[in-house]
């Protein structure tokens, strides 16, 4: 193999294939990745077995066809010291060459024929969606999904496909975080995606896509790279279940000014106490120590009488950060029982701090 392509091209092919690498034992083949170069393309491969990414580009001179590993940080830690120019990777006998002017480097390479294969999508199901859209519904849920769970189930992300819907669902069991999107499908099925993944695809996922899937896997398709990931085996809780069919209050107030506050109480404390009066809301720190915080803002909330809750702030904030509307609705049932968030097509439910 022996191609030439300009440093920029490359270094941004690379820095794509950084997060799916193996990265504790440098003698696992996934440490590496494949270098493919046909006629008229190249495409580079990498994967940790869990999920994987093949990116494509034609900004390339392909001078010997051919197939290559190397060492995928190492390789990008070289060009990305090279000056913006021409570069020149080159295969001779178990070593890749990268060239520059009077600059080279050597590489060993692994047998390229041992690199795991990627999932194909024949014979599998697809659906289409927007990807900004999937792009967008997934940063406002991301931050509910739960780490290292031992219902590992939790430690993703449900992607709920509907017939005439698709409802993408988070909970750290704190928290319940569901965006609906209006989509059409031929069936109904439920896929949950881990939580790597669904850090990656809002990196990449800007092209139109294909998405292709199975009991196993889940497969994204665009003009510049192909990407899977393994999905999670388990079975969801009901989140249907979970949702409250009536709230007894139902107040619309200010984005703008509800994180203004908090922010203010979040420097004492992250646990708040939220009163709310007929023409007042009282934001005041809940912690044990002797420091106190306490602030106010003028609000008409329409209440005849106050009613409060006592919160994770980091939760509320999560969710007024990821909307676009200058104010919200939240429910309240009492203060014992999970409030909810909602704007436009994104609700959150949060269990309440007792006090």
């Amino acid at each position: 193999m022996k191609i030439t392509i300009n440093k920029s091209v490359l270094e941004n092919m690379l820095i794509n294939t950084l997060p799916y690498l193996e990265k504790k034992d440098l003698s696992q083949i996934t440490s590496h990745i494949l270098i493919n170069a046909y006629e008229d393309t190249l495409d580079i491969k990498s994967t940790d077995f869990e999920i994987g990414i093949e990116i494509f580009s034609r900004n390339v001179n392909i001078n010997e066809p051919g197939t290559a590993t190397a060492n995928g940080k190492k390789l990008f830690d070289i060009v990305k010291i090279l000056k913006d120019s021409e570069v020149t990777l080159e295969t001779i006998n178990d070593y890749i060459y990268i060239k520059q002017k009077h600059s080279k480097f050597k590489l060993p390479m692994f047998n390229p024929l041992e690199f795991p294969d990627f999932p194909t999508v024949e014979n599998k199901p697809k659906f289409e969606i927007n990807s900004s859209a999937l792009v967008r519904s997934i940063k406002k849920i991301a931050p509910a999904i739960d780490t290292n769970n031992p219902k590992f189930e939790l430690n993703g992300a449900l992607i709920d496909i509907k017939q005439d819907h698709i409802n993408l669902v988070a909970t750290d069991t704190k928290r319940l975080a569901l965006v609906k999107i209006e989509n059409s499908s031929e069936k109904d099925i439920a896929l949950i995606i881990p939580k790597k993944a669904i850090s990656e695809i809002q990196k990449i996922f800007f092209d139109e896509i294909e998405i292709y899937y199975d009991e196993n896997s889940f497969i994204a398709i665009s003009p510049n790279f192909k990407f899977f990931t393994k999905l999670i085996n388990g079975k969801f809780p009901d989140y249907e279940r979970i949702i409250p069919k009536e709230m007894d209050k139902r107040l619309l107030l200010n984005r703008d000014k509800f994180i203004d506050a908090i922010k203010q109480i979040w420097v004492v404390s992250q646990d708040i106490k939220v009163t709310f009066k007929p023409d007042l809301i009282i934001f005041e720190s809940l912690n044990d120590s002797n420091i106190e915080a306490k602030t106010e803002i003028e609000f008409d909330t329409g209440l005849e009488e106050d009613i409060f809750l006592a919160i994770n702030s980091k939760h509320v904030i999560d969710f007024l950060s990821n909307i676009e509307k200058s104010s919200f609705t939240l429910g309240y049932n009492d203060s014992t029982m999970p409030f909810t968030l909602e704007s436009e097509n994104f609700l959150t439910i949060i269990m309440p701090i007792m006090i």
